[in-house]
């Protein structure tokens, strides 16, 4: 437009006039001398223009019109052939058609003037130049003008003058491009008018072309005549060519179709040229490239040479083909076939390598043309008859990366040409094998590798873009040498380009899909019918047919690639591929992808099972592209990579180590990319990517840390691992990358989550097979990566706990370590995370979930490893300490689990769970359900009974305690709550029609918890261990005694029945099978006390506890219990146990158990008045029930415990019922039944044992019987009323048998007092005590009782027997205590003098009492008390002590005393008939003992026993011979043959001379004979016989003095020096001593009281006496003295005065 502005303008038309003037003038001016007739001309013009100017005011118009005539004189010029004259007017015509004044007719007059000049081969630049200008100035010229214009440029064109050659063909091409810009205009201006009707397809006629305007004719004709003389075939219109050249033909076609595709499409006729023209013509000139086969000779069969291919040709059709498909797909379907097939041909390893290489162009130009590549398969894989072409263009691309490796390169010599930056030598070993990988490894330039061809990789084109190098070679001739790496490069950038493009493409299209699916499903929620299926098979049949081909190539390339940034394009593009297959859910290919991946990420031949059988499949196929076949290429392992780690491989037997280099970890990378951002498409090959990142993450030793997270691990498998600094700092990131991509399963949907759960468990699994069978680290990979996908995902818990937390439980029964406890690790953390997540609903709205979560932790409790057990406690400690309070339904869950314990378990586990318990009793009571109590009960139970750590079960016992007060503190609200859940389960036990299933079924609930809690405790009671035995007992009885008031009474009988006496039966029946064994020592360096080393002596504890527990209760409950009806049976049943403990072979048991019997015999009869609260309070029952017993005053403050026990009574509605007045219970039968059960006792262990002194015998210990003594003076209070004869009998018999009982020497020390000491033991004491209460009874009692004296006094008696005769036990030896050796086990008899003596004492004060009554003067008591007195008195000195028979003297002489009297008095009765013999036998016994005196007795000692004889013969003196006449005569006479013998006593033998004279008992003589001779000389002679008697004795004796004296002076004689044996000496000693006792008697005696012949023969021994004076003895020398002193008296006559003799 500015053109034509500016040439039109008034000044521009003004130059031109000018100019032209000027142009005209300079003409005339040349042509002047030679060219006339031009000169004229050019005159005449300039005319011409002055009148137009003049005449027209559109002067161009009017130049236009004139034209023929304006040009006239410059084509004249022309024709001159004169140079400079024809450049002026070339100049000058050119200017007009500038300016567009030149018609149609000067136009042609124009073209056929330079024909001319052509042909004479002038200006030919000019030339060109002017037709360009007349052509493009204007569109005037058509038709033949224009063909002949046209001809003229392709004529130059052909000229010898390169430069005009060169010129004529941008001419050309430039002429040609004008001719259809015309067409387009043409059609520009006409769109809008008309519309043509479409010419008759099918027409054969190619030049019917009437339908065209002239432009688009013009273009049809030169078009059609380019097709004829490339076919080298004559034009139609543009006559006059002589030569062309086909590559000049094909370029213009060339520039034509991809200039202005529109023309072809839009015109049928041109489309018909195309299909009709184009096509045959392209087809028949690549015959020559298709039959050629490279090396190949020409075949027999046919004689003609094979022409060869042409590179300028087959350059030149292979850049029209890449049009045609371009831009006229549509139209040429099949015709693209035949090019496409023909393309893939040309990538055949037997064509020239340059035909490869531009072949591997035109393939790259279609590849960055994804739409053209789906329209391929659209219309020829997804028809049925039809070539695959997309899919054999893939695999073409495939098999052609192949063959560069596997084929040598051959057929062009420049092949191996140095590829830049390489020495020569290492590319030319790179044709030749290894030898070339070191020097190519030393490169860093990219290339690839594999097996031994290495392969450089150029920069071919930008991505996306298809920059050909060879197809653009147009000046040449000869084929190009071909770089090496070049067409590997071009194959490589067309794959990836392939793959971006159509997964590009195609993800775009589904966003789109998706979107307006969405858009449509806002618009109208009913669902409709998806709209268009046909995309998504066009979708599926592209990747379905690439996939194959792409996988072989890319796994092939990546195993060959060394180069990093081209590894990361093929994986980018795998990656791609992978998630494109998965989101159309392709499984097969998406899964041979991601296989391929995972191959690349491990070591070389690393042995993965889950990879080789996915990838069988795949490589045993072998795909077969039009007879070429493409085999699956697995790795190579001599790739030259860098190695950055070296570690194990993860299999079931050690093996060597394994390699991973750089690209190993890239692969890792991609695989970790594929996961983490398309996880959604993996589905079931989650298992292939978890199971390879499973095997890398364990070479390069991550170890899962808190929370699953894998961490670098220390080298704990020892020195295999070996990172380098690269891979080191790679970790880190890597190990996040893992974390992340399982953090992103949170937006996974819930099905691609099982997938992904799914996958975990079954790699686990096989970790797990992996892990059997030996103790090596196994790989936690799955385990942890579970836990870490649980964690994220907790706000759907619900959809993967189960199948997680079912794997992960058997994951923790692994018999492995440390498998099992990540295991528990990742459970315990999960369920932990579960409960503390802020769930929608909370929680405690939604039990359903809260159990599910807590599920796996009952669930634990299976498993028998220790370790997990502690992680699982430990994790119910976290979850008690963080979320006690909201647990709710879940305790009983928690509970079970703590209290899941076995003995089998060890110390640390139950310590831990016992931590537990102890939080959970300390917190948590009040905040869980009241049903949940017993339970607690239980667990704490089942802590007391398990048998690994005592204090734990010493400790639970403690806590059952702390349960019981929360029980009794916490009562009514505790009640309400579990009467309403009661009601529930009733309810619901009824409708089913069952009864309710509850222990101690028809107590009521809070009572059954009290019931629960006592049988656990009876439980521990019979434990094995005595500490927790005795723990449990004493905590039993004090919450018993504590808080048994809020039972209500029925329930009572269950305590009593079900819980008291059913552990008595269990500690009975422990303790009397019990180990007698010896306990060496209690574990470690325990010592246990003698009186515990055996488990019997350590039931027997338990055994007293339990039963004083038990009688305690009996009594401070018995008020309660009376009321319950079977109290007797109850009673009865109490006292069996006592009998059966008393008679226990153990004496702690049977001491105890007369504890208890004393206890319950302390019972008061319950009062009928409740005015009394002190008797309650003397008997012991606590104020509880006192309170309740006094109506409640209106001052009385109301205790807690009290209201709480009142209003529970309220509920149930039973008030403690008060016997009815009047109404006393009668308890006569309780104490009978106590009265038996005592005598059993008694009889039982007193009974002495009955076999032979060999037999081991159990002896009651003293103690015991001590006690069982001392219970009768109790028990007799309740029983005194109805006490008889027969039962003192009994109790006789006990009394008799418990003093018999000898002890142990061991206990010996303890029990009996030094001999010396006169103490009674316990027993005696108690013995004698129970006589005492019995007689004092008696003496209290009506006269009916005081026949029982006798029976007394016999008891009494036979105890004194003791004294002298320890009595028997059995056939038992028992030593006297002073020999017994403490250390041995002797029996001992006990010191029984004492109690004998005591027994003596008591009896002389009953006697003393009782003398005269009735019964005991019939029963000949005191003749029994002499009886048994005379014992010791016989023996005197032989008695055990000294001291018995002086109290036995001193009881007889008490008791003659008071008896003698009364025995006078009776005389005539004749009731003491047969006292008087005993009485003479006592007495004789006594006095002429044959026992001696002891060596050491001191002569004091002497001289008191001597005292003691004297007092009896005085007692005689006084109380017998003064009274002779009442008695009989018998017993008088022995009574004087007794002083008789008295008077002079035999001696014993064994006195020093020294003590001679005391020991003759010479004061006891003295007093016998005083008394013989008062007796004999009184005057008060009854009767003559008794004087003849005394008389008589007087004269043996006499005579017996001197016998003794006679023979004594014989022996001494006879002796000579000789000293006389002792015992002569001494009898003389005591002769001598009588006979001056004689004579003092006979001094004091009335003259008249004496007979003359006892002086006669008292004179008579004198002379003998005197004899004796020979003696040497001192001692007789002194007896003598005194013996003859008297005699004086006798010197003097009694008359006379005077002294004879004297003078």
């Amino acid at each position: 437009m500015s053109v034509k502005m500016s040439t039109s303008s008034p000044e521009a038309v003004k130059k031109l006039l000018e100019n032209m003037q000027a142009d005209l003038r300079s003409l005339s001016m040349e042509c002047k001398k030679k060219f006339p007739p031009v000169k004229e001309a050019a005159e005449s013009g300039i005319v011409k223009i002055k009148t137009i100017a003049a005449r027209n005011t559109d002067i161009l118009a009017a130049l236009k019109e004139n034209s023929s005539e304006v040009v006239q004189p410059f084509l004249m010029g022309c024709g001159t052939k004169e140079p400079k004259i024809t450049q002026l007017c070339l100049a000058a015509i050119q200017r007009l058609m500038s300016h567009e004044v030149v018609s149609e007719a000067a136009a042609g007059n124009i073209i056929n003037m330079l024909w001319q000049l052509m042909e004479n081969g002038l200006e030919e630049l000019k030339l060109l130049q002017t037709v360009l200008v007349l052509l493009t100035t204007n569109t005037i010229v058509h038709d033949e003008v224009l063909s002949k214009a046209i001809v003229l440029c392709f004529r130059l064109h052909f000229t010898k003058d390169n430069i005009t050659n060169n010129t004529a063909a941008a001419t050309v091409r430039q002429v040609v491009t004008v001719v259809f810009e015309r067409m387009v205009a043409e059609d520009d201006k006409f769109k809008g008018l008309m519309d043509e009707p479409p010419a008759v397809l099918g027409n054969s006629n190619r030049r019917s072309v009437s339908t065209l305007r002239p432009s688009a004719k013009d273009a049809y004709m030169l078009f059609q005549d380019l097709c004829q003389l490339v076919n080298a075939d004559a034009p139609y219109w543009l006559v006059g060519m002589t030569e062309m050249t086909r590559t000049f033909g094909l370029e213009l076609l060339e520039s034509v179709l991809n200039d202005f595709p529109e023309v072809f499409l839009q015109h049928q006729e041109f489309s018909f040229l195309l299909k009709e023209r184009v096509c045959p013509l392209v087809i028949k000139l690549f015959s020559p490239n298709i039959k050629f086969r490279q090396g190949s000779c020409s075949s027999a069969a046919s004689p003609v040479p094979v022409e060869k291919p042409y590179f300028p040709i087959c350059m030149r059709l292979l850049r029209v083909v890449s049009v045609l498909i371009k831009h006229f797909y549509s139209l040429l379907v099949t015709e693209c076939e035949i090019f496409l097939s023909l393309l893939v041909k040309f990538l055949d390893g037997e064509k020239p390598q340059w035909l490869r290489a531009v072949a591997v162009e035109s393939v790259h130009r279609l590849c960055v043309q994804p739409h053209l590549l789906r329209s391929f398969c659209q219309s020829y894989d997804m028809k049925q008859h039809s070539t695959k072409v997309f899919r054999d263009i893939v695999n073409a691309l495939g098999s052609f990366i192949q063959s560069l490796f596997i084929l040598p390169s051959t057929g062009n010599t420049s092949s191996t040409g140095t590829p830049p930056g390489v020495s020569a030598s290492g590319s030319q070993g790179s044709a030749q094998g290894p030898g070339a990988g070191a020097g190519a490894g030393l490169n860093t330039q990219a290339a690839f590798e594999y097996r031994g061809t290495w392969i450089p990789l150029m920069t071919v084109s930008v991505q996306g873009s298809a920059k050909a190098t060879y197809l653009e070679m147009l000046d040449k001739v000869e084929p190009p040498s071909i770089p090496e790496g070049y067409a590997m490069s071009v194959a490589f950038s067309a794959l990836l380009d392939l793959v971006r493009g159509i997964t590009m493409m195609i993800e775009r299209e589904l966003a789109q899909q998706e979107q307006e699916e969405a858009m449509r499903e806002e618009a109208e929620p009913v669902s409709s019918p998806p709209q268009e299926p046909m995309a998504h098979e066009v979708w599926e049949e592209m990747v379905n047919a690439c996939w194959c081909g792409l996988l072989a190539a890319l796994s092939l390339l990546l195993d060959a690639s060394t180069d990093e940034a081209a590894t990361e394009n093929i994986l980018k593009a795998e990656l791609c591929v992978a998630s494109l297959c998965g989101r159309l859910g392709l499984v097969t290919p998406r899964d041979a992808f991601i296989t391929a991946i995972c191959k690349a990420s491990l070591p070389p031949h690393y042995a993965l099972t889950i990879l080789s059988s996915n990838t069988t499949n795949l490589a045993n196929k072998v795909y077969s592209i039009q007879g070429q076949s493409v085999q699956m290429v697995s790795p190579s392992s001599e790739s030259h990579q860098q190695v950055v780690a070296v570690g194990q491989p993860l299999t079931a037997q050690p093996q060597g180590t394994v390699v991973l280099t750089a690209k190993n970890i890239q692969c890792m990378r991609t695989l970790l990319n594929l996961a983490h951002c398309h996880g959604v498409y993996l589905g079931t090959s989650w298992q292939l990517v978890l199971a390879t990142l499973q095997h890398l993450v364990w070479i390069l030793g991550l170890k899962p840390a808190v929370g699953g997270v894998l961490k670098p691990g220390r080298a704990v498998e020892g020195p295999s691992t070996v990172l380098t600094t690269a891979v080191m700092t790679d970790l880190p990131v890597i190990s996040n990358i893992l974390s992340r991509l399982f953090e992103s399963s949170q937006y996974l949907d819930d099905v691609s989550l099982h997938h992904l759960i799914n996958a975990l468990c079954s790699l686990s699994m096989e970790a797990m097979e992996m892990a059997y069978g030996n103790n090596k680290e196994p790989s936690l990979f799955a385990v942890a990566k579970l836990l870490e996908t649980g964690l994220v995902n907790m706000d759907r818990i619900e959809i993967l706990w189960r199948p997680l937390t079912a794997h992960l439980l058997e994951v923790c029964q692994h018999p492995n370590t440390r498998m099992r406890e990540w295991g528990a690790e990742a459970i315990t953390s999960l369920i932990k995370a579960g409960l503390s997540y802020k769930h929608e609903p909370p929680l405690s709205q939604n039990q359903r979930l809260q159990l599910l979560l807590l599920n796996p932790l009952k669930e634990l409790s299976n498993v028998l490893h220790a370790d997990i057990r502690q992680k699982q406690l430990e994790c119910v400690l976290q979850i008690l300490q963080n979320q006690g309070d909201s647990l709710g339904p879940g305790w009983p869950l928690v509970l079970g689990v703590i209290g899941a314990i076995r003995n089998d378990q060890g110390e640390s586990l139950i310590r831990t769970a016992f931590q537990c318990l102890q939080l959970v009793v300390t917190d948590f009571l009040p905040t869980m359900p009241c049903m949940c109590l017993q339970i607690v009960v239980d667990v704490a139970g089942s802590f007391g009974l398990q048998n690994q750590e005592l204090n734990i079960s010493l400790t639970s016992i403690g806590l059952l305690w702390n349960i019981s007060d929360y029980f009794f503190q916490r009562g009514e609200a505790i009640t309400e709550e579990l009467e309403k859940e009661e009601a529930v389960l009733l309810k619901q036990a009824q409708d089913k029609g069952e009864p309710l299933n509850r222990p101690f079924h028809p107590a009521p609930p809070f009572d059954c918890l009290w019931l629960c809690l006592y049988a656990k405790l009876g439980e521990l009671c019979v434990d094995p261990r005595p500490a927790v035995r005795k723990s449990a007992g004493q905590t039993m009885f004090s919450t018993i005694a504590a808080h048994g008031t809020l039972l209500q009474p029925p329930t009572w009988n269950i305590v009593v029945w079900k819980v008291l006496f059913h552990l008595l039966n269990c500690v009975r029946k422990s303790s009397t099978t019990a180990d007698k064994e010896k306990i060496e020592s209690g574990g470690g360096n325990i010592l246990i006390h003698h009186s515990r080393d055996t488990a019997e002596k350590q039931w027997a504890e338990t055994w007293v506890l339990t039963l004083a527990g038990v009688a305690r209760i009996f009594n401070t409950r018995r008020y309660l219990l009376q009321q319950l009806g079977d109290f007797f049976k109850a009673w009865e049943v109490l006292l069996d146990h006592i009998q059966s403990a008393a008679l226990s072979k153990n004496n702690e048991v049977s001491l105890a158990a007369l504890k208890s019997f004393q206890e319950i015999l302390q019972l008061v009869t319950p009062i009928k008045d409740t005015d009394k609260p002190d008797a309650l309070a003397a008997m012991d029952v606590p104020s509880v029930l006192m309170e309740s017993l006094q109506g409640s005053g209106p001052g009385r403050p109301l205790i807690r415990s009290d209201s709480l026990a009142e209003r529970l009574a309220q509920r149930y509605g039973v008030q403690p019922s008060l016997p009815p007045p009047g109404e006393e219970i009668d308890d006569s039968a309780l104490w009978w039944s106590a009265w038996n059960t005592w005598y059993r006792v008694g009889t039982e262990c007193t009974r002495p044992p009955s076999g032979g002194p060999d037999k081991l015998v159990f002896v009651p210990s003293q103690p015991f019987l001590t006690a069982l003594i001392q219970i009768f003076p109790a028990l007799y209070q309740h029983i005194a009323g109805g006490f008889s004869m027969e039962d003192l009998k009994k109790l006789g018999v006990i009394l008799y048998g418990a003093v018999s009982v000898p002890i142990s020497s061991d206990s010996s020390p303890f029990i009996l007092p030094s001999y010396t000491e006169a103490v009674l033991t316990s027993l005696q004491e108690a013995v004698l005590t129970a006589l005492d209460v019995l007689q004092k009874a008696i003496c209290v009692g009506p006269e009916n009782l005081q026949v029982m004296y006798p029976a007394i006094f016999e008891q009494l008696l036979l105890f004194v027997e003791f004294s002298c005769k320890p009595p028997q036990y059995g056939k038992m030896e028992t030593k006297h205590v002073a020999n017994a050796k403490y250390n041995q086990a002797e029996w001992v008899a006990l010191n029984y003098v004492p109690f004998a003596e005591r027994s003596l004492e008591v009896l002389v004060d009953l006697y003393h009492k009782t003398a005269c009554h009735k019964a005991v003067i019939t029963e000949k008591v005191l003749q029994n008390i002499i009886k048994t007195v005379r014992i010791p008195l016989g023996l005197k000195y032989a008695c055990p002590a000294e001291s018995t028979w002086k109290l036995a003297v001193s009881s007889l002489l008490k008791v003659l005393s008071i008896g003698l009297p009364v025995a006078r008095q009776q005389a005539s009765s004749g009731k003491f008939d047969t006292m008087w013999p005993e009485l003479a036998n006592a007495f004789e016994d006594f006095l002429f003992t044959k026992s001696t005196p002891p060596d050491n007795l001191s002569i004091q000692e002497f001289q008191r026993n001597e005292a003691i004889d004297v007092e009896v013969v005085q007692l005689i003196s006084t109380e017998i011979l003064p009274f002779a006449n009442f008695i009989p005569k018998e017993f008088v006479g022995r009574i004087m043959s007794m002083l008789n013998r008295g008077s002079i006593h035999s001696q014993s033998s064994s006195f020093t001379e020294a003590e001679m004279d005391i020991r003759m008992r010479e004061e006891f003589s003295k007093v016998c004979f005083e008394t013989l001779l008062q007796f004999s000389f009184s005057n008060k002679v009854s009767t003559p016989q008794e004087g003849y008697i005394s008389r008589m004795a007087l004269s043996v004796l006499l005579q017996r003095a001197q016998d003794v004296l006679r023979r004594f002076v014989e022996d001494e004689r006879l002796s000579g020096r000789c000293p006389l044996p002792r015992q002569q000496v001494t009898e003389i000693i005591f002769v001598l001593k009588a006979i001056s006792t004689l004579m003092d008697s006979l001094k004091k005696t009335q003259p008249e009281n004496v007979d003359g012949n006892v002086w006669a023969q008292v004179i008579a021994l004198y002379p003998t006496l005197v004899e004796c004076i020979t003696c040497s003895s001192p001692e007789v020398s002194s007896a003598l003295r005194d013996a003859l002193g008297p005699f004086k008296d006798f010197m003097q006559p009694p008359v006379s005065k005077v002294q004879n003799g004297e003078s």
